[in-house]
């Protein structure tokens, strides 16, 4: 069988939207499976549906990657996107045709090709996702190296090359997934223009110039197809061999900070796509940490103490699914500042996420680390219910109590991997956080309901603050735990509703 590339389709007869040539208006660092399927996807819808006729030029970030593959593709591959959307299952199919190559900067001649797109008339957008490890300030980089380890190294070699040439100033859309990612990816430009002694100009044309912007990516992509049977079956259906197929669901959102004009700059307004452009990325940010992230860690350590392994399954038990929807919708969302219809639409959507056919999400892998994701991403919401209400929220409330059971529900050994606990319908899980805090739980593995609540809200290394300070919360977390330990996780659950 063919391998996938401009002539394989039209030899297939292939009629869905192909783009085959247009301007490089966008230099990509990153290429792997996220922003194939998330920037690249939107890119390439914005060429059919509002006539952007653009392309996008992939770097690899390190020294192994893909260029190989996409180079021998013509840039092609097919994305597959499928969840659930309004309720109703979708899988969809599309061949992205937005890339026109990807070059490997470790090699002389491509590095020399980067300088050359970044000096091009065409070229408007930076867009790099170099995952949370990649803005970073390296001071041992050189000006001369070729290319400078860092990202931010290989941004400013690549700013530089356009500032020398006279060219106007881009926009800067970072995806990595820290807090005000491009205000971080500025500063380490800004260390290395003064490391490299590059000039008050070019510090202007960084600043002043170019846009660099903080965004929000909301996506999630599960990558290459791991079954082979179902490999074989799409490229029988498809008529061609694709090396880089790719996955992720429907659902997608991308906020970005920045200037009121970039908006309409930007394509992806004018193409119907789920992207706005404001004045502080903050509340979007909070948003899905509050919502999405904090529905997780709200629900599935009890769900996993009721007897559900993975997230979809959950979705599918009245009481379980009612009681998420009850802590989103009646204790999350009227603490957040954005508007009740947005926050609700959003909430809508993680429940179609939640029930994705096509992802097994399991609940133990969600466990990870439940005692930092609890105070990040539950405990505000509860304060400010607190704060408005002057009353307990009580599935929140509860949330706590269920955190507290899932750390110490008859607990067995603590090991080198972590701290192995009983599940209440039989067999053994690892519970696997900061050692520090299993250390903890393990010394108070014996303690009664109303002793462990004590003692784990009063841990300001925890929580950074003394929860038994909040008025009722002492009292309604242990009577939580005594129900969870008494009659079982999804019981307690019920009684909130």
């Amino acid at each position: 069988m063919e391998k996938l590339s401009y002539s394989t389709l039209e030899a297939v007869g292939y009629d869905g939207y192909i783009l085959k040539s247009a301007p490089e208006k966008v230099l990509q660092f990153g290429e792997g499976n996220f922003l194939r399927a998330f920037a690249d996807f939107w890119f390439d819808m914005s060429n059919e549906l509002a006539g952007w006729n653009g392309k996008c030029v992939l770097v690899q970030p390190i020294e192994s990657g893909l260029a190989e593959q996409i180079n021998a593709q013509d840039g092609l591959y097919t994305l597959y996107l499928r969840g659930r959307e309004n309720g109703r299952q979708v899988d969809r199919k599309r061949v992205i045709s937005a890339v026109s190559r990807c070059l490997n900067p470790y090699n002389r001649e491509d590095y020399e090709a980067v300088l050359e797109v970044a000096a091009s008339d065409s070229l408007e957008y930076i867009v790099s996702n170099t995952t949370e490890a990649g803005i970073v300030y390296d001071p041992s980089c050189s000006f001369s190296d070729r290319p400078a380890a860092s990202f931010p190294g290989k941004l400013t070699q690549v700013l530089y090359a356009r500032y020398q040439a006279q060219k106007s100033g881009l926009v800067i859309l970072s995806c990595e997934l820290i807090d005000r990612n491009g205000e971080e990816l500025l500063a380490c430009v800004n260390r290395y223009i003064e490391q490299w002694g590059l000039g008050e100009g070019f510090y202007a044309y960084c600043n002043k110039d170019c846009t660099f912007c903080s965004t929000l990516v909301d996506r999630i992509v599960t990558g290459r197809i791991r079954d082979e049977e179902e490999i074989a079956r799409l490229e029988i259906a498809n008529g061609y061999r694709d090396d880089l197929m790719d996955v992720g669901e429907i659902f997608g959102v991308w906020n970005i900070e920045g200037p009121a004009w970039l908006e309409e700059r930007l394509p992806f307004k004018a193409a119907g796509l789920n992207c706005v452009v404001v004045p502080d990325v903050t509340p979007y940010k909070k948003r899905k940490v509050r919502i999405l992230n904090g529905a997780h860690t709200g629900f599935v350590l009890g769900a996993y103490l009721g007897g559900y392994d993975i997230v979809r399954d959950c979705m599918h038990d009245d009481t379980v699914l009612s009681f998420m929807n009850n802590m989103l919708h009646k204790e999350v969302i009227p603490t957040l500042p954005l508007n009740r219809q947005n926050l609700n639409d959003f909430a809508a959507a993680v429940q179609d996420r939640f029930n994705n056919p096509f992802v097994d999400h399991a609940l133990l892998s969600i466990s990870l680390n439940s005692t930092s994701k609890w105070r990040a991403r539950n405990l505000p919401s509860l304060l400010e219910y607190v704060t408005l209400s002057g009353s307990l929220p009580p599935c929140l409330t509860m949330s706590f109590s269920a955190y507290l059971a899932f750390y110490s529900n008859g607990v067995q050994v603590l090991t080198e991997e972590g701290l192995v606990c009983t599940r209440p319908g039989g067999g053994s899980y690892v519970c696997l956080d900061d050692r520090w805090v299993l250390e903890f739980y393990w010394r108070h593995r014996d303690d009664s309901a109303e002793e462990l609540t004590h003692a784990a809200m009063s841990n300001l290394e925890m929580w950074d603050r003394d929860l038994t300070e909040i008025p009722g919360f002492e009292k309604a977390v242990a009577s939580g735990l005594r129900l969870i330990r008494e009659k079982g996780a999804i019981t307690a659950y019920a009684s909130c509703l």
